[in-house]
């Protein structure tokens, strides 16, 4: 049981889904689709991307039992009738939020060197936020409902019955591929390996 890991994974989760969350609804209304901004989610307020499940209980129980990592952030809703591009516009607003997650981990890295001679905890700390960033990047990217790759199953033409019966069961498998499988620790192997190339370039 590592409480000190859920304590910094639930935290530093907190920080990162606002902008990833955010990046979902700006690229929705530059590409048409008002609802984001109706539903309250072009913003960069946390209360209104947090999704309690994903974002605080799954999280903590993931780290605190070593299982890899498991959260998300409340999804944004898009209509891709009204996205430019149609289900392409889709796809481009389901990678704005990895997307966000890299952008982010490369201003954490920086922030983290700047700390270093003045606060290493806290250097230690956002460092931790770059490695967090770019696996929240890569597990969204599994195509499984609700995560951002399962909307490029959309966009690629997955019969919509099919992506229908993924997202019924899209939690158990999730749930069932983290402890059962080596997923998240592969997951985390690569995110370990993109923050030492980050790193390394700001260097």
């Amino acid at each position: 049981m590592d409480l000190e890991a859920a304590i910094v994974n639930v935290s530093l989760l907190w920080l990162l889904t606002t902008p990833h969350e955010f990046a979902h609804a700006w690229a929705a209304v530059r590409l048409g689709d008002e609802t984001p901004r109706r539903e309250g989610r072009l913003t960069l307020h946390p209360l209104a991307h947090v999704d309690w499940l994903g974002t605080v209980l799954l999280p903590a129980l993931t780290s605190l039992t070593g299982a890899g990592f498991l959260g998300w952030g409340k999804p944004v809703n898009t209509n891709p009738f009204r996205l430019r591009g149609g289900l392409r516009g889709l796809a481009l607003v389901a990678l704005a939020g990895p997307a966000s997650n890299i952008l982010f981990a490369v201003i954490l890295a920086g922030a983290a060197l700047a700390a270093v001679p003045l606060l290493p905890p806290l250097a230690e700390y956002l460092a931790h936020g770059v490695f967090l960033s770019l696996y929240l990047a890569l597990f969204n990217l599994l195509p499984v409902p609700p995560l951002d790759g399962s909307k490029l199953l959309l966009a690629a033409r997955l019969p919509s019955v099919i992506y229908m019966e993924l997202a019924r069961f899209g939690f158990l498998l999730l749930i069932a591929a983290f402890s059962l499988t080596r997923l998240g620790y592969v997951l985390s192997d690569w995110a370990f390996r993109g923050t030492q190339l980050v790193f390394a370039l700001l260097r």
